[in-house]
This record gives structure tokens, sequence and C-alpha cells, in this order.
């Protein structure tokens, strides 16, 4: 196993179907999840921390307007943007997370500034914005983040009244969060993610995203997972601490845990999309109940794959 690494990146589930969008476009897609992927296995191919591949990975995707993270986050009610992100390392299992953040173009790593340089795990708000400033974190204007699509998105859900999940036609669902899991040479665990919500969410709400356990764990004794999906049923079900249960207490392979909670667990409670997950031995795991979910991996002997469809 010395010298060997792994790492898995997604960039949303949901109703992808073939044809749904032009070839170009889709072009585009896999284009930005291979650029992500390889800033991550690059770090690692150079024996960087799983933490930092992660970090670099989730990075790029929050650059691309084509995700609904960082740049090309959605629009709240209010015609805002409000971010999440949590990033955690399997060796000790600290973690640190950000919900609701504004202004804030790369929110993975103010979430790994509050765990590194703060005594709390979770930050939210204007006091996240406040530890942002104080960790001279530059802060964007809105300018930064307009994005036309969304913008229509945004328009659309105002006029019916809804709360969509991303970024396809109101009758479609996909779930645009980011994520990245890796093992590096050191046998360290790491996982990331961060979206931009739901668009025209109101009240604050806060998805799964931030919270460990939820949309985003990593344990050196189990596994890495970062997961994109119906939030509020991600939550209930405490999807990514439950892969880890499954293979801590039930002894089940990655495999079987991952399969388990995205296409029993999750659905029996009414909520649908997907994970990705890397096991201490570099077996990587992306699975979804959806019609499709971006993603990339590439496995220790090297192999590189990206998708959209099943």
């Amino acid at each position: 196993m010395k010298d060997k690494f792994s790492i898995a990146i997604h960039g949303g589930a949901g109703t992808l179907t073939r044809g749904l969008m032009s070839e170009e476009m889709e072009q585009n897609y896999k284009k930005d999840l291979l650029r992500a992927l390889r800033c991550g296995a690059s770090l690692l191919e150079k024996g960087a921390s799983s933490m930092d591949a992660v970090e670099a990975a989730v990075r790029e995707l929050e650059d691309s307007p084509l995700f609904n993270a960082g740049k090309g986050s959605v629009f709240t009610h209010e015609g805002k943007h409000e971010m999440d992100a949590c990033i955690m390392e399997g060796n000790s299992r600290k973690a640190g997370a950000v919900a609701g953040v504004s202004g804030i173009r790369n929110p993975v790593s103010l979430a790994r500034l509050v765990m590194e340089k703060s005594d709390h795990v979770l930050l939210s708000s204007k006091g996240a914005l406040q530890f942002a400033r104080q960790q001279g974190v530059s802060i964007e204007e809105d300018e930064y983040f307009y994005n036309e699509l969304r913008y229509l998105q945004w328009q659309q859900a105002l006029k019916e009244g809804t709360v969509q999940l991303d970024h396809t036609p109101l009758n479609e669902k996909k779930f645009g969060t980011v994520g990245a899991v890796a093992l590096d040479i050191h046998g360290n665990l790491a996982a990331a993610t961060s979206t931009g919500g739901m668009t025209n969410k109101r009240f604050g709400r806060i998805g799964d995203s931030p919270i460990p356990g939820a949309g985003n764990y990593a344990n050196n004794a189990t596994c890495a997972v970062s997961c994109t999906g119906s939030g509020e049923y991600f939550i209930r079900g405490v999807v990514a601490y439950d892969v880890s249960c499954l293979i801590e207490y039930k002894g089940l392979t990655l495999k079987q845990a991952c399969h388990e909670v995205i296409q029993n667990r999750v659905m029996a409670l009414g909520g649908d999309g997907g994970l990705i997950a890397v096991s201490p031995s570099g077996e990587l795991c992306l699975e979804f109940n959806t019609e499709g979910m971006y993603r990339a991996s590439r496995d220790i002997d090297g192999l590189e794959r990206v998708g959209i469809y099943r």
C-alpha cells in the first residue's frame, strides 16, 4: 500500500438523463470534473495530505460556475447567496464547517480555517464572516456570484412559489453539492463537501453538507464520505456516519455499506441522492439512487474515470 493513493469527487446527483443537456455542456462538465480530480491527485502524487487534496479539489469545483457551490451558488429567496461547507480528516477526526456564509469565494477553505484556527467545529452566518475577516479572508462582492442561469432559476422559483433543488427545470431534480474524498500515501483519509443549498431557500435553511456525520465524515478506521442529495433526509438519516457505522459495527464492506445506506435506508425515509466514499485500503465507492451523478475518480492503480449518467 505504500505510496498508493486514491481520490473521488462529485458535483451533484439527480435527474440527469441523456439528451437533457447539449454535447458541449456535457463535455464542459466532464472537463471541470477532470480538472478538479487531477488537481487533488497531483498533490497526493507528491506526498501531500488527503486534507490538502480534498480542499484543492473542492476549491476547483467551487470556482466553476457549473456547480452549485462557491461561484455557481444558487439564489436564496432574498436574492442572496448562502453557502455551506465542511472538511474533516480521519486521523484525529477533527472537523471544521461553515453555514449560511455570503461573499466567501471558497467556503471549503474557510471551513478548514475553522478547524485549524478556532476551538470550534461549526460557525454560521455573521459570526463565520467575522471569523473570516479576522483570518484575513477576502470577502467578494455579490457580482462575483452572479450567474444568469441561476438568476433565471430563482425568478422561476419565485414565480412558482417553490423551493428548488439546484439548477434544472422545476420539474426536474438535481442536487448540486460538490465534494471530495481521498486516501493519501501516509494512510490518512479526508472528506470535504460544499454547497450553495437550494434555490429560493428561506429562513436561513441549512442542509446536510456542513454537518459532520450527515453530509460529510472521515474516520481512518472505516471510511471517508461526502454526500449529495435531499439534505433534510440526509440529516435525519445521519447518512455519512451511517456508512461508517455499518463498517465498524456490522463488518460490512465499503461497497455493502454505501449500497445499504443509499439504496435502502435513505429511500425508506423518502430521500434521494448519492455519495462518494473511500476506505483505508483505497477502495472507492460512488453510489447513487438517482438517474445520474456528476463524478470522477482515480483509484490506487491510477485508473481515472469520469461519468454523469448511471
